[in-house]
């Protein structure tokens, strides 16, 4: 019993200590009123060959292993709405960037979602 005990709280205790805090999400109609008002500064979390290949209008390419070095630029900025194709670099990038004290930072998810905003009448 005292060894099912111990094995519950050592679990417990390993998995409250890796989780993680789930970052504030912007609903969509925030988003939305940003990019369409050009008021978020896009940036482009892909490699800068995709980003080459097809992007939108103004955006900002910094991929997501080279966002370290731009901290400061960002933070500057009035808000910023991060995308990549599938929306996952774009949800680490948010992650990373609120971690390290970019709080003016959106999941704009993917560079369809952005295009399809910017499209819209």
């Amino acid at each position: 019993m005292k060894i099912t005990s111990l094995i519950i709280l050592i679990l417990s205790l390993a998995v409250s200590c890796t989780a993680t805090v789930p970052a504030l999400e912007t609903n969509r109609a925030e988003i939305k009123e940003m990019v369409k008002n050009n008021s978020a500064t896009l940036i482009d979390v892909r490699i800068p060959e995709q980003f080459n290949e097809n992007s939108v209008p103004n955006a900002v390419n910094i991929p997501l292993a080279e966002l370290a070095s731009h901290l400061d630029f960002l933070k500057s900025q009035k808000e910023v709405v991060v995308f990549c194709n599938r929306g996952i670099q774009a949800k680490q990038a948010v992650e990373f960037l609120r971690k390290n004290g970019v709080e003016n930072v959106h999941d704009g998810k993917t560079l369809d979602n952005i295009k399809a905003i910017k499209n819209e009448k």
